[in-house]
């Protein structure tokens, strides 16, 4: 199988990284020139636990260099997924599998505008990546991943795809159904992102008070109660599993806090937004989530004009 990655950040660099360690054919597609040419000349510089090691990649700016392939996955931010659609869509072809494995919501359904719904398939992964600079990446941790079809792709094209993955060392889970995996994962980021671009902090120091710990719990109680709104199951207590992935991951800076950080659009419209719409459609008051949802646009909105958090 023969696979390329739309988005060659930390994730995607990883997910391609690994897949091509393992002997599989990868490209990695980007549009950040000197990312790509160090991939070309040096190859990808992978970190982790102190240990460094370099895996051979191909990598280029120009999509048809890709002739085609069998899987293609897309890790771009979700402002880019329609933009990534259409070029996941030349790549795959007329046959071609495309997987999401995406923060946010609504990726899935931009996906299948451009390419066939019964080709998109859609998951989470828990795996961590920070990029380090040009074609460098570090892998922070690992963590299961769960995908499955999005509308009518069937399991069959899910587990060869889980198999492919399970081949670069990934464990994955494969679910008839991935919209609640979707949903659990949006509640940890809800949780997270918006309050740690806002404030500056790194995801553990939201633990630190209790009036933060609080605004923490809120956020993800609104968002749990529209997804039961919306009939999805949440198991558990999720503010519980918000503050253990907050915990397990105290010294990373979210990737929301990170775009803001560096003046970059955020992903606040497919998270916390993304809760506000649908808790409008259904009817669902969420007074939190809007509050976090418009202050992280207005952030965004005078990004390079003296309006980022104090540091």
């Amino acid at each position: 199988m023969k696979a390329a990655i739309v988005g060659a950040g930390a994730m995607g660099c990883l997910f391609g990284g690994l897949l091509a360690e393992a002997g599989v054919e990868v490209w990695l597609v980007d549009v950040w020139p000197e990312h790509v040419a160090a991939l070309q000349g040096r190859g990808l510089a992978v970190e982790q636990g102190g240990r460094h090691r370099t895996i051979r990649v191909r990598a280029t700016t120009d999509p048809a260099a890709v002739d085609g392939a069998d899987l293609v996955v897309v890790f771009v931010k979700a402002v880019h997924t329609p933009a990534a659609a259409r070029t996941a869509a030349g790549i795959a072809g007329r046959g071609g599998l495309v997987l999401t494995l995406q923060n946010g919501m609504g990726n899935a359904e931009a996906l299948g505008r451009a390419v066939a719904p019964d080709r998109v398939l859609a998951g989470t992964t828990a795996h961590g990546a920070t990029l380090l600079g040009p074609g460098a990446i570090r892998h922070a941790g690992a963590g299961p991943t769960v995908l499955g079809p999005w509308a009518g792709a069937g399991r069959a094209a899910a587990e060869r795809v889980a198999g492919l993955l399970r081949r670069a060392g990934f464990e994955v889970a494969v679910v008839d159904d991935p919209r609640p995996a979707l949903w659990h994962k949006l509640l940890v980021n809800v949780g997270i992102n918006a309050i740690t671009a806002l404030t500056g902090i790194r995801n553990g120091q939201l633990l630190d008070l209790p009036q933060t710990r609080n605004l923490v719990a809120e956020a993800v109680a609104e968002a749990a109660t529209v997804a039961r709104a919306a009939g999805v199951a949440v198991d558990g207590d999720p503010v519980d599993r918000v503050l253990a992935v907050a915990r397990a991951t105290a010294e990373n800076r979210s990737s929301m806090g990170q775009d803001v950080d560096a003046g970059r659009p955020t992903e606040i419209a497919a998270i916390n937004g993304f809760v506000v719409a649908q808790a409008d459609r259904l009817g669902v008051p969420v007074p939190v989530n809007r509050t976090l949802a418009a202050l992280v646009e207005t952030l965004q909105g005078h990004a390079g004009q003296g309006g980022g958090p104090e540091r």
